[in-house]
């Protein structure tokens, strides 16, 4: 088999300049997928406090209300792969789209708190079918030598579709007077804004009717022949189809279906490659990571600063968060993953207690004295770009590849779940917490941010270079 990959590998990496457009097109619309999850978790941050003043509720209502969606992220994600391997990649994208175009107006028009607080659950669903299905089918078609390059549009969608949802919101915004609840369109402002996903929701759907189905899945059902037909599309004519196509069987036939049985061992439980893998997803998200997408808007509110400029604020943020991306994507085969972990944990530090010290002095007249306003504006920049060029990208890839072959697929599901739950906690918690002492909860991330240095030095293993079949 080494020679028949081979000379397909080569035949590939011939061809594909020409086809590398199409190549792309496909990735593209593929990864609109992570855009909508991008956009659908983030927009919610111009809605927090109209939610709160229209239906009058507390902090800890309005913290699960807010987070609920991560529920159905969970189970969107535990699901898809099964849905995708049964009716195809394609079908489990285009029932993707319906779900976030089935939330979008859902969200806009609710009758009270309980269907708004349902619309998030099936928007988090359509987002963990996405977080799992457009990753794994751009690796499906993507010619071998474009893999990794075509793999990444995936992040670079998600913190895309963040900073759209921030600078619509923002723009909606200013059309309503600065107001949230201000009327647009015969609806309140904030309404608009969840209900404008409907676009990109509605384009994916289409996309998705434009790229072909993923020639590993149609091998699984037997279509030999469509498979070559999309594999010549991607690869080019010079590839050896046959060749392709036995590859691709040898390969399916090869992995090993890992079970949740197999995880088990060690005196904690689980197997202690396991344990890492869960605390890396805990660590990433107990940073207070996603305060800054899901709340900035409210935080910089609570400090005094006018709602129009607070959602301007939580744009640039976004933008950071993509140059962060972008730097990751750069370094992370060239630096490797434990440099780039340690290298954005001492960054978050450093803007996380700037934020932790900001927020300890009191306001004057509703607001943060001068000097502190600006530290904690630009902390808070400084810790979504260390987070970004870190731990946002350097996760995934180590959940990728440092499980052993025979654990891979239930690790990495056990480790995604973990995140989930970890994000959740943070999003639930939030409201309350900032209301007991916004300071105080910013020291808790700094502890955890700090604590993530140690723990990668002493229980992570690199992985750069190193081929899966080597992870023991």
């Amino acid at each position: 088999m080494a020679s028949t990959s081979q000379a397909s590998t080569s035949g590939a990496r011939t061809a594909h300049p020409e086809h590398l457009g199409h190549v792309i097109f496909i990735a593209a619309a593929a990864a609109m997928g992570g855009f909508l999850f991008g956009y659908d978790s983030s927009v919610i941050n111009g809605a927090v406090e109209a939610i709160r003043d229209r239906y009058d509720v507390g902090s800890a209502v309005l913290a699960q209300v807010i987070a609920i969606a991560l529920i159905g992220c969970a189970i969107g994600a535990a699901t898809a792969g099964r849905i995708a391997d049964r009716i195809g990649r394609i079908r489990c994208m285009q029932i993707a789209a319906i779900l976030f175009t089935v939330s979008a107006v859902g969200s806009a028009l609710p009758f009270a708190l309980w269907d708004l607080a349902m619309w998030r659950v099936i928007g988090g669903f359509a987002i963990g079918m996405a977080s799992v299905i457009g990753p794994a089918y751009i690796a499906e078609v993507s010619p071998p030598a474009y893999r990794g390059r075509l793999g990444s549009f995936q992040q670079a969608a998600i913190v895309i579709g963040i900073a759209v949802s921030q600078l619509v919101n923002w723009g909606l915004l200013n059309a309503a007077g600065g107001d949230q609840r201000g009327e647009l369109m015969g609806l309140e402002a904030w309404q608009v804004m969840l209900g404008v996903m409907v676009i990109p929701a509605v384009l994916y759907g289409l996309l998705s009717f434009a790229i072909p189905e993923s020639p590993r899945f149609l091998i699984s059902v037997g279509k030999h022949e469509k498979a070559k037909q999309i594999l010549e599309e991607v690869e080019g004519k010079n590839v050896d189809l046959d060749a392709r196509v036995a590859e691709i069987e040898h390969a399916m036939h090869r992995e090993e279906k890992s079970s949740f049985k197999d995880l088990l061992g060690g005196s904690f439980f689980f197997k202690p490659i396991v344990w890492i893998g869960i605390g890396l997803s805990v660590f990433q998200q107990f940073v207070g990571i996603n305060v800054a997408f899901y709340y900035s808007s409210t935080l910089w509110q609570s400090v005094g600063v006018d709602p129009t400029q607070s959602f301007f604020y939580s744009f640039t943020t976004s933008i950071i968060n993509i140059v962060g991306t972008v730097i990751a994507m750069i370094f992370v085969d060239r630096v490797g993953r434990k440099p780039l972990a340690v290298i954005g944990s001492v960054g978050m530090v450093i803007g996380l207690a700037l934020e932790a010290w900001a927020f300890s002095f009191d306001l004057v007249d509703g607001k943060l004295p001068a000097t502190q306003g600006w530290v904690a504006l630009i902390a808070a920049h400084v810790f979504v770009l260390f987070f970004a060029l870190s731990w946002g990208v350097v996760v995934w890839v180590f959940l990728g590849e440092m499980f052993p072959n025979r654990l891979r697929a239930a690790a990495l599901g056990v480790a995604a779940a973990a995140q989930w739950i970890a994000n959740w906690a943070i999003t639930a918690s939030f409201p309350s917490l900032a209301e007991w002492n916004l300071s105080g909860t910013y020291v808790i991330y700094t502890i955890f941010a700090a604590l993530s240095i140690p723990f990668v030095l002493k229980f992570v293993k690199e992985t750069k270079g190193k081929a899966l079949e080597e992870m023991g």
